[in-house]
């Protein structure tokens, strides 16, 4: 993977396919392998998309700055990265939990640009403490599989997902714990202090074809939130699957697939 040389860092990011550009954003601490993993299968039947995957500051190979100390800063970075890889080009959006948080920003500074956008687990609040969040909850899992597992591993997969087999284990483990385990928590410490943006977000209505995509069971951002910003997205599907926490593209993997696949039609035809 090549990197793009910015003001304040060197973007780590990977380009697949040509056509319409849209812009893949991970969440906080994992990297690009959280995005390529459930979006690529995607493309396997699309064409005409340019993916856009990178690692934000201080996670994948993306290493972090020192002029780089708040979700301001980080939205300002991922902003000159789009200007350097498609300038002035129109872009879709997809953001995961952290990313999904981005992206409003990124709608907030560039929303003529932006053709359409899907949230998976988004961010919709910033603090932790301030969000309608259910209480985690376990609704499958294969004991059998489990018992294969360290004490360590079962943890650490049971803390994080909600439906537990080998399938979302070997996913989780590949997608999303990999690049966890490898982030620069002392510098993502300085962003989880300023994890907030300093400016309004949401304070217009963007027309644009739009999805959430929302786990019952998610215990790390909640479902609730979310309505919240309907009137906001007037073109938006909102959906809440059950059997779904925050890594909702591994363990409703079918119906993320269709969903997406929907959405990337609405997109098409809004743009005939």
């Amino acid at each position: 993977m090549p990197f793009c040389t910015l003001k304040n860092s060197e973007i780590n990011y990977e380009i697949k396919g040509e056509g319409q550009p849209i812009v893949m954003i991970h969440g906080f601490t994992p990297d690009s392998r959280l995005m390529q993993g459930c979006m690529e299968p995607i493309f396997t039947n699309r064409n005409g998309y340019k993916r856009i995957y990178f690692d934000l500051p201080g996670m994948g190979k993306t290493k972090g700055s020192s002029e780089i100390n708040t979700t301001d800063d980080m939205l300002k970075t991922v902003l000159e990265f789009l200007d350097a890889i498609i300038p002035g080009q129109s872009f879709l959006l997809v953001g995961e939990s952290y990313g999904g948080y981005l992206a409003r920003g990124i709608i907030a500074n560039r929303s003529e640009k932006v053709e359409g956008v899907a949230f998976i687990c988004p961010v919709i609040i910033p603090e932790y403490e301030q969000r309608t969040l259910p209480e985690h909850t376990v609704v499958k899992e294969d004991f059998i599989f489990m018992n294969q597992l360290t004490e360590i591993e079962k943890t650490d997969f049971r803390t994080n997902n909600v439906v537990l087999n080998e399938k979302t284990w070997v996913r989780y483990k590949n997608e999303i714990e990999s690049g966890c385990s490898i982030a620069d928590q002392d510098f993502l410490s300085k962003i989880r202090r300023n994890y907030g943006f300093s400016f309004k977000i949401d304070s217009r209505k963007f027309n644009a074809p739009s999805l959430f995509l929302l786990g019952l069971q998610d215990s790390v951002v909640g479902f609730k939130d979310a309505f919240k910003l309907l009137e906001n997205f007037p073109g938006a599907t909102f959906t809440v699957l059950d059997q779904a926490g925050h890594n909702l593209q591994i363990e409703q993997e079918k119906l993320f697939n269709s969903h997406i696949n929907e959405w990337l039609d609405r997109v098409g035809e809004d743009s005939k």
